[in-house]
């Protein structure tokens, strides 16, 4: 059997990783951290801050929309949205939430149907791009009169002059009144139906010799838009039975187009909706032909001393 001899025991060899540790370069790292760990945060505070300075500040004031506010909407649209939304007098260009924070501002403003974008640029310009809402029609109650667009959604009418007024198409008939705040829409199926009517004849208002869109009579607020009858009052007195609102799919009524091209064609060939002895009753509803019937005196009467001129 063979003997072994024992000796004192070798300690275990040291990691290179050790020695790496306790090198005078890593020492000085190691160092170095330690102190911008600790006076770093004081350096930050000392330097200026960029959101401070004045190319990359901008005076909410000078944001500017496009397009730019035409046709009715308040040329201070961006004061008025400002002052409603409580916006600062100046943003910070580098604040990250600044689109969105604009974007929301202008969104809640009546005027404004939808934000499409906010762009930020440099040197400070700030372009907040959106689709505005377009007047096209008055209601006219009891209660005042209320500017609507071509959803029957309302407008502030403190933004409207009378000359302003004057040229929006009105709307008569309807029995109720807004049931919300502005830019919020007119939850009565007549105003919805009628404000329709206003937007596709718009245009052609003023050719088609026409003064007043009417609820045939009044309606419940279950029924749809699409079942409301209206009427068109004439410059000249006369009442055109048109029938339902546009794109109304209910059976058997004509088309906007069809009802369009009736009323240009009786203009072509009498020159007026009250000739040649009128002033009447037309009804450009029915398949196969227009048809007319004198209208009352009292009825023609009453109904012209209520029609504003446009």
């Amino acid at each position: 059997m063979a003997n072994t001899k024992s000796g004192p025991s070798e300690p275990p060899p040291r990691a290179a990783s050790d020695d790496a540790v306790f090198r005078p370069r890593s020492l000085c790292k190691f160092a170095l951290l330690a102190f911008l760990a600790v006076i770093g945060p004081w350096i930050a505070r000392q330097l200026p801050l960029l959101d401070r300075r004045p190319e990359y500040r901008l005076p909410v004031s000078q944001v500017r929309l496009e397009p730019e506010p035409t046709d009715g909407v308040p040329a201070d649209l961006v004061w008025r949205v400002k002052q409603r939304s409580q916006l600062p007098d100046e943003v910070s260009l580098l604040d990250p939430e600044l689109p969105k924070t604009l974007a929301a501002a202008f969104a809640e403003h009546p005027w404004i149907e939808r934000v499409v974008q906010v762009r930020n640029q440099y040197p400070a310009l700030v372009t907040v791009c959106v689709e505005y809402r377009r007047p096209v029609a008055v209601v006219i109650v009891k209660s005042g009169l209320y500017p609507v667009d071509g959803q029957g959604v309302l407008l502030p009418p403190q933004d409207f002059d009378p000359a302003a007024v004057e040229r929006l198409i009105p709307i008569r008939g309807v029995i109720t009144t807004p049931f919300g705040p502005e830019g919020t829409r007119w939850d009565d199926p007549a105003v919805i139906a009628a404000a329709d009517l206003a937007r596709y004849l718009g245009s052609r208002w003023r050719d088609l010799q026409l003064a007043a869109i009417h609820v045939a009579r009044p309606a419940s607020a279950k029924s749809a838009p699409e079942a409301i009858p209206l009427e068109l009052e004439t410059t000249s007195g006369s009442r055109i039975l048109w029938g339902r609102k546009p794109n109304s799919d209910y059976p058997g009524e004509l088309s906007e187009a069809q009802k369009l091209g009736r009323l240009e064609k009786y203009l072509a060939e009498f020159g007026g909706f009250d000739r040649p002895h009128g002033p009447y009753e037309i009804d450009i509803r029915h398949w196969e032909e227009i048809t007319r019937r004198p209208l009352p005196f009292a009825s023609h009467n009453s109904r012209r001393h209520d029609v504003p001129r446009r």
